[in-house]
């Protein structure tokens, strides 16, 4: 029997007000799908030996953070043991996404050769630092940062874990 995977959504770093809202750091590029009311979210806990699941009950944006209260749980008693944990959805939550978008789950471990053959290495993260987003490789050439845009990233295999890339001027 295989288990669930499950992927980040947010982080709860407090509670906020008495009404049992907890302050979340979102981590996905979809919060008005994952926090909006009815939304499942699991969170995970050290302090939970299994995941708790939730349901959003209230969502509104604030100073950079989502403030969510969750069904069931109407005081800031009930809430002050979330500090800490994360909030996760199992995969099977996962959106379909456009063409030539990746969940960084999926790139992660891609092997990545040049548009001549050569291996650079593996992408080992991916960085969201504004207009687009960079993938990290290491290789026996050391850390390479890949803009993702076209004219550098060529070819994206999920399946076969691949990417073909054109290097450049400067990247190295």
């Amino acid at each position: 029997m295989s288990q669930t995977r499950y992927y980040t959504v947010g982080k709860v770093v407090n509670t906020h007000g008495l009404r049992g809202e907890v302050k979340v750091i979102s981590t996905t590029d979809f919060p008005d799908v994952r926090f909006r009311k009815g939304s499942e979210l699991y969170l995970f806990h050290p302090s939970l030996a299994e995941p708790l699941k939730l349901t959003v009950a209230s969502r509104r944006s604030h100073k950079g953070t989502e403030l969510i209260s969750f069904q069931g749980y109407p005081s800031i008693n009930d809430v002050e043991k979330f500090k800490g944990g994360e909030l996760k959805i199992p995969e099977e939550a996962l959106l379909e996404l456009e063409e030539d978008e990746y969940y960084i789950h999926q790139l992660v471990g891609c092997q990545v050769f040049t548009d001549e053959g050569e291996e650079l290495g593996r992408i080992v993260d991916v960085l969201q630092p504004g207009a687009n987003d960079v993938w990290v490789v290491k290789g026996k050439r050391g850390e390479i940062l890949l803009p993702f845009i076209d004219d550098c990233i060529k070819e994206v295999d999920i399946a076969g874990k691949r990417v073909v890339c054109h290097l450049m001027e400067g990247l190295l």
